[in-house]
């Protein structure tokens, strides 16, 4: 084997995950010029392009899709390998990479992080913010985090939080000024902090309407795609959030905000950890899933 060669093939495999060179480096801790040179000396030993190239966009040839199908599991399993036998000397090393949305860091991940950064001080864990739901085993990550509801079939699920509750929001400001909602028509009346989903799609609030869940079109000056992002403009006044009941607990307990028509609550299934089968013998998994279970006992 060309130990250039094979030297170089991981930065073939993070040009390709990424779509480009740019983020490639930035992954791989290079220049970007740095990644175009191994790429290009992976070329000239094959004979062979592997990115179609444009100003806007890099792309695999079908040399390039070939190359990487048949590379990137013998990679994995040469890391896999290294990680085994470090574990085997009481050592938990390599990179962990998590996909989730940005609501898991407060509700379940923080914490996890924490403890596992004392346990296991040589594992690096990626957390890929993004509530748009992904492939995770084509985008490279090892497990995603999401709602029940929202995991793949095929993928192997671990609970990370008991169910979490969906209920709606507002300050002390906003209903002095707008006054309370009384039914879920009153909702149409009051500026509502709207949620651009990752799909592209508004989301449509769901409210329990006695015994059936009811999905409404919200209207309103503030659109977020970040959930984070409606809880700070509850909170400054703008108006009405639509939120778990986990994330704004103390803010209601302190009278920042006012819990509005608790009878319309949804209780959703809770967060999972979820991943690919093969993944689940891997001892950086395995330490993660080990300290998520002590740490959040869901």
């Amino acid at each position: 084997m060309d130990r250039d060669l094979l030297s170089h093939l991981p930065v073939v495999l993070a040009v390709a995950h990424h779509n480009g060179f740019a983020p490639a480096a930035a992954e791989l801790g290079m220049s970007p010029s740095a990644v175009s040179h191994a790429v290009r000396i992976v070329e000239d030993r094959l004979g062979a392009p592997l990115f179609a190239r444009t100003t806007r966009s890099v792309a695999l040839t079908e040399a390039g899709a070939r190359l990487v199908a048949s590379v990137e599991p013998a990679l994995a399993d040469i890391g896999k390998a290294a990680e085994s036998l470090s574990a085997e000397r009481g050592e938990i090393v390599g990179l962990l990479r998590i996909n989730a949305p940005r609501v898991v860091l407060e509700l379940a991940l923080t914490p996890v992080l924490a403890k596992l950064a004392w346990r296991h001080p040589k594992l690096t864990v990626e957390i890929f913010v993004n509530d748009a739901l992904v492939d995770i085993v084509a985008q490279g990550f090892d497990a995603g985090i999401r709602l029940g509801e929202s995991v793949q079939q095929d993928m192997i699920a671990l609970r990370l939080t008991p169910p979490l509750k969906a209920i709606l929001v507002a300050s002390r400001s906003y209903l002095d000024a707008k006054g309370a909602p009384k039914t879920i028509a009153d909702l149409h009346q009051h500026n509502c902090i709207g949620y651009r989903l990752g799909s592209g799609g508004i989301f449509e609030w769901e409210l329990m309407d006695g015994k059936r869940i009811t999905r409404i079109k919200t209207r309103g000056t503030a659109l977020v795609t970040d959930a984070a992002h409606a809880l700070d403009l509850a909170l400054a006044g703008v108006g009405i959030a639509y939120t778990f009941e986990q994330l704004v607990r103390h803010h209601i307990r302190e009278r920042r905000l006012t819990w509005l028509l608790p009878q319309t609550a949804v209780e959703q299934d809770g967060l999972y950890l979820y991943y690919p089968r093969r993944a689940s013998m891997a001892p950086k998994l395995r330490a993660f899933i080990d300290v998520a279970k002590m740490v959040l006992r869901a």
